[in-house]
């Protein structure tokens, strides 16, 4: 009897020495997410749907319309617009026609130039984090130089149509207050359409056709593709010797038996203590329970190479928030990186259970 307690004593000793020794060098996780940007696609103009062009769950491109909203009266907006400042232009004798047309091709490429600005920021970042090569990266700029001088030059055609009108039209208020009014119908005219901000993925789509759309109130969810990775919630013991870059394994629920390699991306510098979790606060873990007081964890941005953008060429599916279990190797002790390397695998194989 005595023999057994205390070979049972020694093995809990040993356990209990490799789980805090596991803490720190191998430390594992279950309580980790899938995840990608999610953004609310937001209109800012006011009216009726009159078209969904795309579907739940379907895959789009930057750039590509997702919804139309009325455009009528904002057409009439902009006709009562050049109405108006083909009215302030006869007041002093000059035509407004140039000046319109002019008017309009600075608010297209202003259009033009606000979405390739949005795309390139996205390309560059990834650039950074070399998701990207090189070439692609400079296409962008070039395109985006391209759009910028398109903006460069159609406002240098207004200005020269503005000066035809002669100096009383060019300072004439009224003419001023039509030129600024045919402005703004333009681009609102121009927010009628609701076009994908990046390569991504529509979400949760709960619109028709008949529904009336608020400026300002959320209408799509879009799921950013071109920028995926998992999110692991560790206690701060854990984080002692992890570093960025350093190698990490990962188990997706979703894809059972399954080990994936990954790394280290970043780390949060900071947690909420509120249980607020949205852009522009803090990060929060998902609340655990514990026998022990509740430990405070931080979130780990991973990687896996190969997988860092969505794509339905992929072997592997990535849902938004799917669980995930992970090990961190911050060390090169190969003893405890074996045993870290046999628990996933058995947790891999477990996952086809739960």
């Amino acid at each position: 009897m005595k023999r057994t307690i205390w070979t049972t004593v020694a093995i809990l000793a040993v356990f209990l020495a490799w789980y805090i020794a596991a803490d720190r060098m191998t430390p594992i996780t279950g309580n980790a997410r899938v995840k990608a940007v999610a953004t609310s696609v937001v209109p800012e103009v006011t009216g009726t749907v009159v078209e969904v062009l795309v579907e739940n769950g379907q895959v789009v491109d930057a750039g590509d319309v997702l919804v139309r909203i009325d455009p009528r009266s904002y057409q009439i907006d902009r006709e009562k617009a050049e109405a108006d400042l083909a009215s302030a232009t006869q007041d002093v004798g000059a035509s407004s026609a140039e000046v319109s047309g002019a008017q309009a091709k600075v608010a297209r490429a202003q259009s033009d130039l606000d979405t390739l600005r949005l795309q390139s920021e996205r390309i560059f970042a990834l650039e950074k984090k070399g998701l990207v090569t090189t070439a692609k990266a400079d296409d962008a700029r070039g395109k985006l130089t391209e759009a910028e001088a398109s903006l460069e030059n159609a406002q240098a055609d207004l200005e020269r149509a503005k000066q035809r009108l002669g100096k009383e039209g060019e300072e004439n208020a009224k003419i001023q207050r039509a030129l600024a009014a045919l402005a703004e119908a333009d681009l609102n005219l121009e927010r009628t359409e609701l076009k994908a901000p990046a390569r991504g993925v529509v979400s949760n789509l709960l619109i028709a056709p008949g529904t009336y759309a608020r400026s300002g109130s959320d209408l799509v969810t879009f799921l950013d593709a071109t920028d995926v990775w998992v999110e692991a919630y560790l206690t701060e013991n854990n984080l002692g010797l992890a570093q960025v870059g350093a190698p990490v394994e990962v188990v997706l629920n979703m894809h059972p038996g399954r080990v994936l390699q990954g790394r280290i991306e970043s780390f949060s510098a900071a947690v909420s203590v509120t249980g607020s979790d949205a852009p522009g606060a803090l990060a929060s873990a998902p609340s655990t329970t514990g026998f022990l007081r509740e430990p405070e964890r931080f979130p780990v941005r991973i990687v896996l190479p190969g997988y860092e953008a969505g794509s339905l060429e992929d072997d592997l599916r990535l849902q938004l928030n799917g669980q995930a279990d992970v090990i961190l190797y911050p060390t090169d002790n190969g003893f405890m990186n074996f045993i870290g390397r046999m628990y996933i695998r058995a947790a891999a194989f477990l996952s086809y259970a739960y």
